[in-house]
């Protein structure tokens, strides 16, 4: 596990690799499932990077973001082709030789043994030197861990699979919560007695967020996240209170 010794909470960051992400082509479906997973964890997700396979982009945002977050989870690159070059810049970043990985090997030709010598499955067995292999319980081709860096598979499937399996290496800490209200407002409406709310309770993130309701009417979902249970439910009594005031509709709903 990557110790958090500080009081601080954990934080992440992905790093999304593909130029067919980049291009329009795929869409990605990755983040979505990384943010809701770091939540549950009570893991802050505070940044996203969308980048190419490109070696350059790739090591200068491991170095960017290894330093500045607990955990680093790259997605994409990591295939048996050509353009699958993020692990070699992973290896670049961290100044490691890029080698076989033998227990790597052994897994990815584990259910479907190796046709030839010039397989090319076997690339995927190349890694930096010292990788903690991540486990993938889908296609077995390994993932790996580097100092804070996670390295995945691009496809979604795969990623969350690996994903899942890394949840005893990550400490979180202290769970977050959170609360909504859907305000059949707009959001002009309400902006200034918002403010006001925010300022009084610093330590809750609130968020606003425009909607269209299903009756057609205009609407705000606001969100209330802290790891200060008890202050998130005085919020909500206040802007539930404001709504009243100014003559708005609001209910708390499901995130």
């Amino acid at each position: 596990m990557v110790q958090n010794n500080s009081k601080l909470p954990s934080t992440a960051c992905a790093i999304i690799i593909g130029n067919e992400i980049l291009s329009g082509q795929t869409q990605d479906a990755n983040v979505i499932f990384i943010a809701k997973h770091m939540a549950k964890l009570g893991i802050l997700f505070k940044e996203c990077r969308f980048i190419q396979d490109d070696e350059a982009q790739i090591i200068t945002a491991i170095t960017e973001c290894s330093p500045k977050y607990s955990y680093v989870f790259t997605t994409g690159g990591i295939g048996p082709t050509h353009d699958d070059i993020t692990s070699m810049a992973v290896a670049k970043a961290f100044n490691l030789p890029f080698t076989r990985n033998n227990e790597a090997f052994k897994r990815i030709f584990s259910v479907v043994p190796q046709r030839s010598e010039e397989d090319s499955r076997q690339l995927m067995a190349n890694m930096p030197e010292g990788a903690i292999l991540i486990d993938n319980p889908i296609s077995h081709a390994p993932g790996f861990q580097i100092n804070n860096v996670f390295v995945l598979a691009g496809v979604p499937d795969i990623m969350q699979a690996m994903l899942l399996t890394l949840t005893p290496r990550l400490s979180g800490g202290q769970q977050r919560h959170s609360k909504a209200i859907l305000c059949l407002a707009f959001e002009s409406r309400i902006a200034n007695d918002l403010r006001e709310i925010q300022k009084e309770h610093p330590n809750v993130e609130i968020g606003s967020y425009p909607t269209w309701h299903i009756s057609k009417e205009k609407g705000v979902k606001l969100v209330f996240k802290s790891f200060d249970l008890n202050e998130i439910e005085t919020v909500e009594r206040k802007v539930m209170a404001m709504a009243e005031k100014l003559g708005y509709q609001a209910e708390e709903i499901e995130i």
